[in-house]
C-alpha cells in the first residue's frame, strides 16, 4: 500500500528548477520536503510496539480475556495512530497556503496571511526535547498576528545532521511563500 504522505512528490534535483511551483496539480496538499530517519525510526518504533500490543491481545483473547483483548486492541490502535500522525508532522504548502501540522494541532494559514518566510539563526530545540542548542529555524510570520512556533529546524527529527536537505526545505518553502506574495502585489 503506498503511503504519499511518507515521500515528496518529486526528486531532489527537481527543487532546483526556476519556478518555486513544480507540481501539476498545486491544489494539493503535500509536504516539500522527505520525513527524515529520526522520525521514521520513530514511527517503526512505535509500529514495533504496536504490533507486540496486538500479539498480546491476540494470546489475551485465546486465553479467554476478551475484554483485557479489547484494551490492548484499542491501545494498539492508539500506537499505530500516533505513529502515523507523527509521520505527518511538519509543513505543508499548496496553492491555498501553508499548513503546519503538530503531533496534536493543525493550523492552516491562507497565503494572504503570510507576510514573510524566512530562515532565523537561534536557539531551537534538539528532537523536540526540552534541551536547546544553536541552530536554524524557519519563522513564517502573520499579518496582524504573532508569528507561528518554529516546527521547522535544523535540530528536528526531519533535519537533524541534514544540513542540506533543511536548505532545500526552507528554500522550497520560502519560494512557494515568495511566488504567492508576488501574485498578490
Amino acid at each position: 500500500m503506498p503511503l504519499p504522505f511518507l515521500t515528496a512528490d518529486r526528486e531532489v534535483d527537481d527543487f532546483a528548477v526556476d519556478t518555486a511551483l513544480p507540481f501539476d496539480d498545486r491544489d494539493y496538499w503535500r509536504r516539500p520536503y522527505r520525513p527524515g530517519p529520526w522520525r521514521v525510526g520513530a514511527a517503526a518504533l512505535l509500529l514495533l510496539l504496536a504490533s507486540f500490543v496486538l500479539f498480546a491481545a491476540m494470546i489475551i483473547a485465546f486465553a479467554g480475556g476478551l475484554p483485557g483483548a479489547g484494551v490492548c486492541v484499542a491501545l494498539a490502535a492508539l500506537i499505530i495512530a500516533g505513529a502515523l500522525r507523527g509521520l505527518r508532522v511538519g509543513i505543508w504548502v499548496s496553492e491555498q497556503g501553508l499548513r503546519q501540522i503538530g503531533l496534536f494541532t493543525t493550523e492552516t494559514i491562507p497565503w494572504s496571511e503570510v507576510s514573510s518566510v524566512r530562515t532565523l539563526q537561534q536557539p531551537v530545540r534538539w528532537l523536540a526535547l526540552p534541551r536547546t542548542v544553536q541552530g536554524q529555524a524557519l519563522v513564517i510570520e502573520r499579518t496582524g498576528r504573532a508569528p507561528l512556533s518554529s516546527r521547522l529546524t535544523d535540530h528536528n527529527a526531519d533535519f537533524l545532521g541534514r544540513s542540506e536537505a533543511f536548505d532545500m526545505a526552507t528554500d522550497a518553502i520560502e519560494g512557494w511563500a515568495a511566488e504567492h506574495q508576488a501574485a498578490q502585489h
